[in-house]
């Protein structure tokens, strides 16, 4: 076999896709710009670096359509989860990893496999000839954006994405704080206590929200609009929409007792979620931020437990661009106008690590089955997998397209035959339905 696989792009998708294609006996060659061009939010040149959270989300394949996710990648020997799950730290009932040590192991394994090869250096232009996937997810250069918008004929949507702090966890006083995961889920006493908790009174968090409004906030760029994707706001645009906004999201008090303070219940509550193995670092769950670095330091300092809190990296905001994908790609996810060239991860508009790397998956094994003559059918959509590609290649509205997590609401509706269904048993019939088509898709190949 002489054909082979071009990828732009060593992130979650890209990373995948990589690994996907070359087991499927293709030759690879993956280009990655790090660490030769950087982007603020990339720290290191490793491949599936995670800029953001270090959190897969729920690892719940019974009942969460995320943690189904996890469960087809890991049905189809997906590598950004099996490596995932060898780097993992207690979160309850989240799958969270060690992030550096989960990065340098992807790029072991892809710089370790005979079928991939590795070339650093930024590609500037869509190429015309061979076959091509582009993973460049939101940072995509922009270079390499302009020529996705002269091909497209559109411009490529925008919208902005915020990095949550990370707190020195021997800085956090833990006379006020304590450990413990919300409804103590897990199935260890190491899982039940895998997040910190900071209690507020009333009085402090209606001071904390006053502070958060007032605080000076990083300014746009001419030219730039404010489109938040509703999965990643940062937390005062959350306080702008209503003062108890905070309290019924990240701040929400549920299924969390003071260890110190049995008998008070707290206003809201912080959590801090471990964040590397070791357990000297956490970030605050859900408090992505455009706030200057000036007034975050003094802002997270109102929360109790973090009084003199030491912080190993401040929350940012950046722009990320994604393509209109139900109007520009097939449901091989090809270009339609280029179909030597195909889009995965978190530039088709898909959100989040997992939902990238499915996407990765589904790419490579596309391109991989179309250089041996064969053509791959897309998932079933009654599958996490499936829903995600039907929504991007068609089910959205392009229109209104905005980025899109995986969720049951995406899923073809489950039939309610036989009376209403709890949520619980509604959800693990989703699950139920998902995994047997999963199975056969894969059997199927």
């Amino acid at each position: 076999m002489h054909e082979t696989i071009h990828i732009i792009g060593g992130g979650m998708a890209g990373s995948e896709a990589a690994w996907q294609a070359a087991q499927a006996g293709v030759p690879v060659v993956l280009h990655e710009m790090r660490p030769e061009v950087g982007t603020f939010a990339h720290r290191t040149g490793s491949f599936a670096e995670m800029v953001c959270s270090n959190s897969f989300r729920s690892d719940d394949d019974e009942r969460n359509a995320v943690g189904l996710l996890h469960w087809e990648m890991g049905a189809a020997n997906g590598l950004i989860m099996e490596t995932a799950r060898a780097h993992r730290l207690p979160a309850g009932g989240a799958l969270a990893v060690d992030r550096d040590p989960f990065a340098e192991a992807v790029t072991a394994r892809l710089k370790a496999h005979p079928l991939i090869s590795v070339e650093y250096g930024e590609i500037t232009e869509l190429p015309r000839e061979g076959h091509w996937i582009v993973a460049t997810g939101p940072l995509t250069s922009g270079a390499l954006a302009q020529s996705i918008r002269a091909e497209t004929g559109a411009e490529s949507l925008a919208f902005f994405d915020a990095i949550a702090p990370i707190v020195y966890a021997e800085s956090i006083d833990m006379s006020v704080a304590w450990r413990q995961s919300r409804y103590d889920k897990g199935e260890t006493e190491e899982e039940r206590t895998a997040y910190i908790n900071c209690p507020m009174t009333k009085p402090q968090y209606e001071a904390f929200i006053d502070a958060l409004l007032a605080a000076d906030k990083t300014e746009f760029h001419e030219g730039e609009t404010a489109g938040y994707f509703d999965g990643c706001l940062p937390i005062e645009v959350m306080a702008e929409r209503g003062r108890e906004t905070l309290r019924h999201g990240p701040m929400k008090p549920v299924g969390l007792t003071n260890a110190h303070r049995p008998e008070e219940k707290a206003y809201a509550v912080v959590q801090l979620r471990r964040d590397n193995q070791l357990g000297t670092l956490y970030n605050i769950v859900g408090f992505q931020t455009k706030m200057k670095y000036g007034a975050q330091t003094a802002v997270f300092k109102m929360i109790p437990g973090l009084e003199n809190a030491s912080f190993a990296r401040l929350g940012g905001i950046h722009r990320n661009t994604f393509i209109n994908s139900p109007r520009l790609l097939d449901n091989q996810m090809r270009l339609r106008s280029r179909p030597n060239v195909r889009f995965a991860g978190q530039v088709t508009g898909v959100e989040g690590y997992v939902e990238s790397a499915a996407m990765g998956l589904l790419a490579g094994r596309m391109a991989a089955a179309e250089i041996r003559g064969e053509t791959l059918l897309p998932p079933p959509p009654e599958t996490a997998m499936g829903a995600l590609i039907t929504h991007i290649t068609g089910g959205a509205e392009a229109k209104t397209f905005q980025p899109m997590n995986v969720n049951f609401g995406l899923f073809p509706p489950i039939d309610a035959k036989g009376g209403r269904r709890g949520r619980k048993d509604r959800y693990k019939a989703y699950t139920d339905r998902a995994k047997d088509a999963f199975t056969q898709w894969l059997a199927a190949q």
